[in-house]
């Protein structure tokens, strides 16, 4: 009788291992499905998806949905003023949470000329040679030797189709093994989040019901660069903003007019140049206000293990803003950011004008405390001061003769910021879970400094979100020859692994 429980116990045993899997498990387990997923990523991102095609973005819905349909989810098109979303859905049992996953198909558009690949919607596969260099490598490399640092490279590997094929992998494993997923699983698949997301606010709200869920998880974003797992508990919000200043009608010469007609180039360095001080900071009243960081919060931004002197040699620093003392305190505040400038000609293709326009572009990055409309109206009543009148269209022959300085000032607001506290039970559920996929604490970072659209999501359905990064932090992201390493890959699947087979306690 003894023996008998002694094996009834040992079988116990091992079922519940088999339900909650250690990291030596989920490490033999991904191993012998890699190829086979390997092969399912170069096929998905075979696919071009950049989101203002529509027929790359309907090809791509298609293919997610019977990528989620063959894996028995059922799936539903939400229908938006432009774009689709795709949501998936698998219950496994009704009194388990549900967890809400959010990824995006989309991807940035790509200039085929500058990436060092025949085509960049043609995944390689590269690794370093004796001088540095990335150097493409047959696929059948892979069949016969694992090396975490080799890269596929091709657009969308990291920024997002590589998490979702890490996620349709470990899907595949759970179903093919012993294991059990322990959580009610949505995923909700955005297909315009390169280009701000317009319709996502409002689809949200429409389809409340559908996505009803008790947490979300976002899959996007590079971990920290000392490649260890990583969550990310808030990120920043994002709104764009051009700014126009007007000369002649046409450029004119500078020999003929200059000294005489009022150069758009030069009021515009002198209008930006205002917005800052010599060290950086918005020098605009009042545009830091509500900005405070408690003890418990700086405490946790110097957990991070940045090493920021290794930064500055391997970006080519010359210089660092001064907002804050150092990286992960200086994304806590709104920025206002110069992206892109535009007057005239430069270069080779100089030539002795005065410019007729100038054009500036810029971003700014909103925090959580941040009130979107209220930084722009500071922007707006800082330049009126500077004497210029602002106008929502370019300057009418009326407005020329009447008006002595002019703006166009246009802005368009993306999404808000989101946070979650670090001590909420998502956060202790997926640190325990990424604890146990890899035997290590994972970086916590309290608020990221990238963008993602997650904050309809929050205020609609009301539940606390968490960003589970996965991907290596110098991917490429948005630029040529972005690229995914392969040991990134490997321990993405394991991370939605542990987290989909992580028992939640609330």
């Amino acid at each position: 009788m003894k023996s008998f429980f002694i094996a009834l116990a040992f079988l116990f045993t091992a079922f519940v291992c088999a339900q909650t899997p250690n990291h030596e498990e989920l490490q033999k387990l991904t191993y012998t499905h890699l190829n086979s997923s390997i092969a399912l990523l170069k096929d998905w991102l075979s696919l071009p998806n950049n989101g203002s095609v529509k027929e790359d973005i309907r090809n791509n819905l298609e293919y997610a949905e019977e990528a989620f349909g063959s894996r028995g989810f059922t799936t539903n098109i939400l229908s938006t003023e432009a774009t689709p979303l795709l949501l998936a859905e698998k219950k496994i049992d009704k009194d388990l949470p549900v967890l809400l996953v959010y990824a995006h198909a989309d991807g940035q558009p790509v200039d085929k000329n500058l990436w060092d690949q025949p085509d960049p919607y043609l995944p390689v596969l590269k690794q370093k040679d004796e001088t540095g260099n990335w150097e493409i490598i047959t696929w059948s490399s892979i069949e016969s030797k694992f090396n975490p640092d080799w890269r596929i490279f091709g657009r969308s590997t990291s920024d997002d189709k590589g998490p979702i094929a890490m996620l349709w992998t470990a899907i595949d494993i759970i179903e093919e093994s012993d294991l059990r997923m322990k959580v009610n699983l949505k995923v909700i698949i955005d297909f315009e989040e390169e280009l701000g997301s317009p319709n996502l606010p409002q689809a949200v709200d429409a389809y409340k019901a559908d996505l009803a869920a008790d947490m979300l998880v976002i899959i996007d974003g590079p971990q920290h660069s000392t490649n260890q797992p990583t969550l990310s508990f808030g990120a920043r919000g994002i709104q764009m903003l051009t700014l126009k200043t007007y000369g002649a009608y046409d450029a004119q010469h500078s020999g003929h007019y200059g000294n005489y007609i009022t150069n758009p180039a030069r009021q515009m360095a002198q209008l930006l140049a205002s917005f800052y001080d010599e060290n950086g900071r918005v020098a605009i009243p009042g545009y830091y206000d509500g900005v405070e960081l408690t003890k418990k919060e700086l405490k946790a931004l110097q957990a991070v293990p940045d090493d920021e002197e290794k930064l500055t040699q391997d970006l080519g620093i010359i210089t660092k803003d001064r907002v804050a003392d150092f990286l992960q305190a200086s994304i806590q505040y709104p920025s206002l950011n110069i992206r892109g400038l535009s007057s005239g000609w430069v270069e080779d293709e100089a030539r002795t004008i005065v410019p007729n326009l100038a054009i500036a572009e810029l971003d700014i990055r909103l925090v959580k405390s941040s009130e979107p409309e209220r930084l722009i109206n500071l922007i707006k009543s800082h330049i009126e001061a500077q004497g210029y009148s602002i106008l929502e269209e370019a300057p009418s022959a009326k407005q020329r003769q009447d008006l002595s300085k002019i703006v166009q000032f246009n802005y368009n607001f993306a999404y808000d910021a989101f946070k979650t506290d670090t001590d909420a039970p998502i956060g202790l559920w997926l640190i325990s879970a990424l604890e146990r996929a890899f035997n290590t604490a994972p970086v916590i970072i309290p608020t990221s400094g990238g963008s993602i659209p997650i904050s309809p999501f929050v205020s609609a359905l009301s539940v606390p979100a968490v960003t589970v990064p996965l991907v290596n932090s110098d991917n490429n992201q948005h630029s040529p020859n972005e690229n995914l390493r392969l040991g990134h890959y490997r321990d993405g699947i394991i991370s939605i692994m542990a987290i989909l087979t992580e028992a939640f306690e609330n």
